[in-house]
């Protein structure tokens, strides 16, 4: 937004343009501490474990384990991470409150084949020296990684690359399920599919388990490489994601459906070997120095 190298506007100038101080152009963020992103791998570890912790319980399980936080703190750090317990309430992702909520499309509709339906989700990726948070398109039929992306910000922006990507390579489906998160709800987002015409379903209430798949990924990811690896920087992170992905894609079984997946891949599209996941289309990190 401020170039400092503008050949006529200087920085005063251009930050009075834009209506914010200098010194919030010349602010830089410390990060968190390192006792903070120690804190934050212990809870992303333990919610794929228990994901109806909420900040009371994670408060008492981090105190076992002989650290002495306060609730206020673990709060803030879950909610940095985008973690949301699992409760009977209305929702389970916090939608941004002027974003249009969809109906939920997919109650009692037999998904068996390709290309039905997407959906999407965004975890949080822990590293040796700080995080990232990883966004996913998968097929819900045939369980496979369309398109992914890696960001240091829960912006809406990563998402959308993904979602571009992987109607760019595999064309739309018929429904795109998500759940209320602000990412998913945002015009931006929702304006992608509008586009090319697909049907937009948002989980509502008592849906979460709608999201079991992709959370399953999440679950095998994460003890399969991100925990086993500690990745030092955002291009480790890049290249460890890729080279799981086209495992998963490629290589591992999938419990369910396996005629389905079997089938898929003999088709042309998902045979290639330039396919979602693959090192050949190793999705880059956004904002990563």
């Amino acid at each position: 937004m401020i170039d400092p190298n503008h050949p006529r506007l200087s920085i005063v100038r251009q930050c009075e343009l834009v209506a914010i101080s200098r010194s919030s152009f010349y602010y830089e963020g410390k990060g968190e501490t390192a006792l903070n992103l120690e804190l934050m791998r212990l809870i992303d570890e333990q919610f794929l474990e228990t994901p109806y912790y909420g900040s009371r319980q994670m408060k008492r399980h981090l105190v076992r384990q002989g650290y002495c936080v306060g609730r206020k703190r673990i709060r803030r750090l879950m909610r940095k991470m985008g973690l949301t317990p699992i409760y009977q309430k209305p929702r389970t992702s916090e939608p941004h409150p002027e974003h249009r909520i969809y109906p939920y499309l997919l109650r009692d509709v037999p998904i068996d084949r390709p290309d039905h339906v997407w959906c999407a989700d965004v975890t949080y990726i822990p590293m040796r020296r700080g995080f990232l948070y990883l966004v996913a398109i998968m097929d819900w039929a045939s369980r496979r990684v369309l398109a992914w992306r890696l960001s240091n910000s829960l912006d809406a922006s990563f998402c959308v690359e993904a979602l571009e990507e992987a109607l760019r390579r595999f064309g739309p489906p018929q429904i795109f399920n998500t759940d209320q998160g602000s990412q998913f709800t945002s015009l931006d987002f929702t304006q992608v599919l509008k586009d090319a015409g697909v049907k937009i379903s948002m989980d509502g209430k008592g849906r979460w388990m709608d999201n079991i798949f992709i959370e399953r990924l999440w679950r095998t990811l994460k003890y399969e490489c991100i925990y086993l690896h500690a990745f030092e920087t955002g291009s480790e992170t890049r290249r460890g994601i890729s080279r799981w992905v086209a495992k998963y894609n490629h290589q591992r079984p999938h419990s369910s459906l396996g005629c389905l997946h079997r089938a898929a891949q003999g088709r042309g599209r998902w045979a290639h070997s330039d396919v979602a996941g693959s090192p050949a289309m190793a999705c880059p990190p956004r904002r990563i120095t």
